[in-house]
């Protein structure tokens, strides 16, 4: 189901992710950004599972990326320069690398600044937006 704006989906329970999507809106670029645990992830072609591993990108198309990915294509979708810095974090090496610094960043966001104690909760133990 095509979309009238893409969107940007993070969790909402985590002030980390919270402050990233904030900063994500200062972006050139026309989006929704919505916390997951108010979304219909079902609708959206997704699952609660992925959407507590990684940010997550939806196209207007419907296509849904998530992580390093969703971070690629949200800068593609971006007036000029991001795009350069998207299609670069998805060039072969460049994207194993983004990869990599993004799980490690997610895996260990309840140490960064911003972080809220529901990002130190092992995933099944946060809170659950109903």
């Amino acid at each position: 189901m095509a979309a009238e704006l893409p969107q940007l989906i993070y969790d909402g329970d985590c002030g980390f992710c919270t402050r990233s999507a904030r900063l994500a809106t200062r972006l050139p670029v026309r989006m929704r950004v919505r916390p997951w645990q108010e979304v219909d992830l079902a609708a959206l072609g997704t699952d609660e599972r992925r959407a507590r591993h990684e940010v997550l990108w939806v196209s207007t198309s419907g296509r849904v990326s998530g992580g390093a990915a969703a971070v690629a294509d949200l800068f593609e979708s971006c007036r000029a320069p991001w795009p350069l810095l998207g299609r670069a974090m998805s060039a072969p090496l460049v994207r194993v690398l983004a990869e990599r610094v993004y799980r490690w960043v997610a895996d260990n966001r309840y140490r960064l600044p911003g972080a809220t104690p529901a990002c130190q909760l092992p995933p099944e133990q946060r809170p659950r937006g109903e």
